[in-house]
Formats: structure tokens, sequence, C-alpha cells
């Protein structure tokens, strides 16, 4: 039970816009299915270990991210900047022909892009806390380093389950788009992640003042 528990979780966590998914919308335009499944998994990985890693706090310590949140958000903020900008510099020089095959000889970078989402977003700590709370409280789930690693195992597969429905959509269409859509495409997407951005420094300031 705590198990299809835990895959439901993980792909309605999944499910909501937000900085990660734009992420990975972006790298599926810009490069190709291959890399947006990348970005996908590494977030799916994540998003078991951090799952794990509250559990475990619950089971064993006690975990106060509070004296960090602000230096944390702070640094959100600042990769969704850079995300952002960066994506306003690719819908500039994007070109149609021949960019995917110049990036399928790079490092893949969405493993990095994601990384860098992951460490400094205070709120994914905050979310896989409270979902471990909760499971913990209302018993459902044994305490036990298996049980918590089959349950966070499952929530990274539910999320896996969505960015694979996600990247499969956005590469369908992707070759019917033409040029000038794609760049379109990248400049909202960068909008996006920069207003993330706004958002997250704004929140930052007014949590701090009060």
């Amino acid at each position: 039970m705590f198990i299809l528990i835990g895959f439901f979780i993980g792909f309605f966590a999944a499910v909501p816009v937000g900085p990660v998914n734009i992420y990975i919308i972006s790298q599926t335009l810009k490069r190709d299915f291959f890399h947006g499944m990348l970005a996908g998994l590494a977030t799916a990985l994540l998003d078991s270990t951090y799952c794990l890693v509250a559990l475990v706090g619950f089971f064993h310590i006690s975990i106060n991210l509070s004296q960090y949140s602000h230096w944390l958000k702070l640094a959100a903020g600042v990769v969704l900047l850079f995300l952002g900008l960066k994506l306003f510099y690719d819908a500039k020089v994007f070109k149609l022909n021949g960019e995917k095959t110049r990036n399928s000889s790079k490092t893949p970078r969405p493993l990095f892009g994601v990384l860098l989402l992951y460490i400094s977003n205070p709120s994914l700590y905050a979310f896989w806390i409270a979902i471990a709370g909760a499971v913990t409280a209302h018993g459902l789930l044994k305490k036990g380093l298996w049980p918590a690693a089959f349950f966070a195992l499952f929530c990274g597969l539910g999320a896996l389950v969505w960015y694979f429905f996600l990247v499969r959509f956005v590469s369908h269409y992707q070759s019917k788009l033409q040029e000038k859509t794609f760049k379109k495409m990248l400049f909202i997407l960068g909008v996006m992640l920069i207003g993330f951005s706004i958002f997250t420094f704004l929140s930052t300031l007014f949590s701090k003042a009060l």
C-alpha cells in the first residue's frame, strides 16, 4: 500500500508548473528527447534522495533548516535568474538546423542545471520533510531503512513517469515547430524562470523583514 502512495505522491508532486518542469521543457526544446529525459531522470533521483533523507531524519534525527532558509532562497533566486537569462540568450542565437548535432557532443549539462535548482531550493527540502512527517505521523510507513528506501524509490518513479510524458509530449510536437516559434517559446520560458526568481527574491526580503 505504501508503495502506491509513494508513487502517486511522486507523480502529482512533479505535475505543477515550476522551475524544474520549465527547465526540463527547455532542455527538450533546445536539444532533444534524450537530454530532456536526462534532466527528468536526474530530478527523479534527487526526489528519491531527498525523500529518503527526510524519512531517515524523522526516524533518527531532528531536521532544522530554518537557520539556512534565507541563504538557500537567495541562492535559488540567483540560479533561477541565471537560467532565465541563459534562455534569453538561447532564444536569440538558437538555430533549428544543426543545433542538436552541436549539442550532442557536449557534456550533458542538464544534470548540472537540475542539481543547482535542487541544492538551492529550500521549498523542495520543506516539501519532502512535510511528506515524511505526514506518512510517519499517520502510520502509513513502518520504521526501518528498507520501507523508507522503497517508499522513496517509488516517489522518484512516480515523478519519472510524469517527466517521461512531459518530455514525450514536447518532443512529439518539436518537429512541427518552426525556428521562430522555438525562439518565442524559449523566450517565454526564460520570462517564467525570471518571474520565479523575482518572486523568490521578494519573498526572501519580506520574510527577513518580518
